[in-house]
């Protein structure tokens, strides 16, 4: 099953990449390796802010990180001039989630990521992957989360 195909049974419909906030480029293809900037937690409503162990809880942020996900998918069709079926694997994810200082289930929050890519690419969703904590991120989103993909 094509990973278009995999999507729309999810009822995900990849939106257009998002532009970078600042002077930098949204990913980097050398080879067929992708490597795509910090992609921070936003959904049609706008961004998703918040901070695991005060505001928002594990639920929340996995959310959060599947948005991410999700914005991942979209710069690598983009670096795939509009063809995700071109994308092999995903290769590692680092997570950041905006978390207190007594928070310590990052990697809960980074499995929204982690089991939607798998979900919605199955073996080639596999990845590396780190988790960790930030005492703040970007305009007070949730998480932020960057990737490496190999494409052909």
């Amino acid at each position: 099953m094509s990973f278009t195909s995999r999507l729309a049974e999810l009822g995900v419909s990849l939106p257009s990449a998002p532009a970078p906030a600042a002077n930098y480029v949204p990913y980097v293809k050398t080879g067929n390796t992708v490597y795509v900037s910090g992609q921070i937690s936003s959904d049609s409503q706008g961004m998703i802010t918040g901070k695991l162990g005060e505001t928002m809880d594990i639920e929340a942020g996995a959310a959060a990180a599947r948005c991410c996900a999700i914005s991942l998918l979209a710069q690598v069709q983009a670096a795939c001039d509009g063809d995700i079926e071109r994308l092999v694997r995903v290769v590692k994810l680092t997570g950041f989630v905006n978390s207190t200082a007594e928070f310590t289930d990052q990697p809960k929050v980074i499995n929204g990521a982690s089991d939607f890519l798998v979900e919605a690419l199955g073996d080639a969703g596999r990845h590396a992957r780190s988790a960790v904590s930030a005492a703040s991120l970007p305009f007070g989103v949730a998480v932020e989360i960057e990737g490496i993909f190999e494409v052909q």
